[in-house]
């Protein structure tokens, strides 16, 4: 321990260095449930690219594992501190280096607030269209590490789909750049998209070129009651189906229905088993709105509900983002699944994990980015009862097992981490765990980059 200090103190300024047990155990996990983590010996923050390459070269020299951290709002484990392990948190390097209108980017440090940087692009007329439900908290190189979505996805993609380029600190310390700041290039294998999703175990983002798109107007929300989530589910097909393009698509189960009602008061119906929400952020929405509308009725809708304006929007857009709040109210714990199937296969999760929440007799509400399949069933649980907290995490196994089945995969957005190792490797088989492995060896020889994550 003094020898790992007094090495690091040779290249940080001494308040870029924590210590103390007390704050450095604060440092030890992300918001995941079931996940191991370990006791950091120090935690780090540094400020400048420099500094994060003495990081990496002083644990390269003392075979000692890193572990990369944003805001720590990630729902996986793949923040969680090893024993031993040298804690780098990057959110001391927070600065947005440059926005260009011409080019349509802006260049980024990785602790970038994601708010921060939307509304900073809105002033330039610009948009930055990931948009995860933490946005308010969680950093762009978090957004980056785990490649997460967001209630935009449906029409304007997740957070890979916006890396144009990347600067990154490998384990030995050297600095690589990925990518590009231009609107189009092909230069050799595409470095870039293997470093977003990769939840820091190949190297240390520490700037980031994003694309932008112009500024769109402000989206109109409509809100339709369904009498189950089966026909809601064939609503979203069908919006899908005719070439509709919304901007959001969003279920909301009857059990996150009325957890939002008791936090809340939102005012929904008790009766409703389904709400969709879909919007339109075009310049004239109502046409779009009409015709979605009418396809609700014609799969079963007992009601629907056009806002009538932005402020209306937001209302019933804040019933939708309250979900997870709510839905922690239930239990004094949840664990949260992020399964992605195809939307055809939609109303077959609803159902099943329906049918797997009377199986364990537990709640689990289910809210879900309708518009591209991806759903978030909580589980919530007594984390004191242990009877509960195991049927909590066999229902969590049995409804990725449910996803898988249903040909889709065990993360849309929220990443592998701790959580989901063994099911990785299911999902990806033998020989993609074989190459995958191989890439991590090359990136990382020693195994000092957040080890004990994805697999």
């Amino acid at each position: 321990m003094d020898d790992l200090l007094s090495r690091l103190r040779e290249g940080l300024p001494a308040e870029a260095l924590i210590t103390d047990p007390d704050v450095t155990a604060s440092y030890a996990n992300d918001m995941a449930s079931f996940c191991d983590a370990g006791i950091p010996a120090v935690v780090v923050l540094p400020r400048t690219v420099e500094q994060v390459q003495h990081v990496m070269r002083t644990a390269t020299a003392l075979r000692l594992p890193v572990v990369p951290q944003g805001a720590r709002t990630g729902l996986s484990g793949a923040a969680n501190a090893s024993d031993g392990c040298i804690v780098l948190s990057l959110t001391k390097m927070d600065r947005i280096l440059e926005i260009s209108p011409v080019d349509r980017i802006a260049v980024v440090e990785p602790g970038v607030i994601n708010a921060v940087l939307s509304r900073a692009v809105g002033e330039h007329g610009l948009y930055y269209p990931p948009d995860p439900s933490s946005w308010e908290m969680c950093t762009i190189g978090g957004n980056i590490g785990t490649a997460s979505g967001g209630l935009c996805c449906v029409k304007y993609g997740v957070t890979a789909e916006y890396v144009l380029g990347l600067e990154v600190v490998l384990a030995d310390g050297r600095l690589l750049s990925t990518g590009r700041r231009t609107a189009k290039g092909v230069a050799g294998y595409d470095l870039t998209r293997l470093f977003v999703g990769s939840e820091g175990s190949l190297g240390i983002v520490v700037k980031a070129v994003l694309a932008l798109r112009p500024k769109p107007p402000q989206q109109l929300v409509l809100a339709a009651e369904f009498p189950s989530a089966a026909t809601a589910c064939e609503a979203v097909c069908a919006i899908m189906e005719r070439g509709h393009t919304p901007s959001l698509l969003e279920i909301m189960d009857r059990t996150t229905i009325r957890a939002v009602n008791k936090m809340a008061q939102m005012g929904l119906p008790d009766t409703t088993e389904a709400l969709l929400l879909a919007a339109f952020d075009t310049p004239d929405p109502g046409p779009d709105l009409a015709a979605v509308g009418e396809l609700c009725t014609a799969a079963g809708a007992t009601q629907v509900v056009p806002a009538e304006d932005a402020a209306e929007s937001e209302m019933l857009l804040q019933a939708r983002r309250l979900s997870l709040t709510a839905l922690e109210a239930v239990k004094t714990a949840t664990m949260i699944d992020d399964v992605c199937v195809p939307r055809s296969r939609l109303g077959a999760m609803l159902d099943g994990t329906a049918a797997i929440a009377e199986k364990y007799d537990l709640t689990i509400g289910v809210c879900a980015h309708a518009g591209d399949g991806n759903t978030h069933p909580v589980v919530c649980f007594d984390h004191a009862d242990p009877d509960e907290s195991r049927r909590a995490r066999e229902s969590f196994d049995e409804i990725m097992a449910l996803g898988l089945e249903l040909g889709g995969t065990i993360t849309g957005e929220h990443g592998v981490g701790v959580l989901k190792k063994e099911w990785l490797a299911r999902e990806l088989g033998p020989v993609g765990i074989e190459l995958q492995r191989g890439i991590k060896q090359t990136f990382d020889p020693l195994g000092i980059l957040n080890p004990g994550k994805l697999f």
